[in-house]
């Protein structure tokens, strides 16, 4: 056990601060794998309304530091391209 205060206010704070940190990574996890079944059916009008959504799940999951930020710009990066690869 935590003998100083402020170790033993981490200890309770960890476990919120992961759920958080769950949270945002399975909700962009989320979108990401709609994103792919989306490419896998062709179907570039929903994977275009859905991408908005995508890129700020992204980008928020990197602002609280669950991934960092060359991470977060290539997963919007590959998206993007293989969008405008369906789209051709």
């Amino acid at each position: 056990m935590p003998i100083t205060k402020s170790a033993q206010k981490q200890l309770r704070q960890n476990p919120k601060k992961k759920a958080q940190n769950d949270k945002r990574k399975i909700e962009m996890k989320k979108l990401l794998k709609q994103a792919l079944g989306l490419i896998e059916q062709k179907k570039a009008d929903d994977l275009e309304k859905l991408l908005p959504s995508i890129y700020k799940a992204i980008d928020k999951a990197c602002k609280i530091g669950v991934i960092k930020k060359n991470n977060a710009s290539r997963k919007k990066s590959r998206i993007g391209k293989k969008l405008s690869n369906l789209k051709k």
